[in-house]
């Protein structure tokens, strides 16, 4: 499996062409941090494998459990084989648990339970801060028809579903977490992008301690060891 061409590098991957196979696509998880629509910047060695692998680990997991995505194999510490997929330009946040943006914006405690579950729709574009939108803004923009999006809030649900035990099971709550999604060659919608601790929230059960990049955001420290210790339960 040889790369070719640099296709696109984001905040947190480097995606390449493959040579002689227009069907894949090779991503490169990068040590890079960001936050706060990437204001605030740094590094950290190893986080980049330790997202692929815990990535590898969750896509393995759903594929399990009926959730199609985009994952074909992972080729090494840092690179993982992918179907090419045309990116809806929404991220679809599920949260279980109110923290964050949601208690800023509404006023909500910080740690209340959501019941039900609330899916938002983020329109995924950096210059404008990747504002939240309703589904009247996403097919107004023709990001999506309203087919796509009922899809894409059946599909978040379904994951929450598969992954909310199996974390609790690690004793890991998780609390919120962002997805992508994308349309293959035949228009098929399928998960994409990473399930890690850069994308999801994760709280210690018995202490509530934060063991993702909130620890980044709220200058907490210890962030390859908060990794760490999500890849050791996941795999344990």
């Amino acid at each position: 499996m040889e790369k070719s061409e640099l296709l696109y590098e984001g905040k947190a991957k480097k995606l390449f062409a493959v040579a002689g196979d227009e069907s894949k696509i090779i991503a490169e998880f990068k040590d890079d941090l960001t936050a706060f629509n990437a204001q605030k910047k740094s590094s950290e060695t190893g986080k980049g494998a330790l997202n692929n692998e815990i990535s590898t680990i969750i896509f393995k997991k759903l594929e399990e459990n009926g959730i199609e995505t985009h994952f074909v194999e992972n080729l090494s510490e840092i690179e993982m084989l992918v179907e090419r997929v045309e990116i809806i330009p929404i991220e679809v946040v599920v949260r279980n648990v109110a923290t964050g943006s949601l208690v800023k914006r509404l006023g909500i405690e910080d740690g209340k339970v959501l019941s039900p579950i609330l899916v938002e729709f983020y329109y995924k574009d950096d210059d404008l801060g990747d504002p939240i939108i309703t589904d009247d803004h996403a097919t107004m923009m023709e990001l999506a028809s309203s087919e796509e999006l009922e899809v894409l809030k059946a599909k978040a649900r379904k994951v929450n579903e598969i992954l909310l035990p199996f974390f609790k099971e690690k004793n890991l709550r998780l609390i919120d977490f962002k997805l992508e999604f994308g349309r293959d060659r035949d228009g098929k919608i399928l998960l994409a992008d990473e399930v890690s601790p850069d994308s999801c929230r994760f709280w210690d059960i018995n202490s509530g301690e934060k063991l993702d990049k909130d620890r980044f955001r709220h200058g907490i420290g210890g962030i390859k060891v908060a990794y760490e210790e999500v890849r050791n339960r996941i795999l344990g």
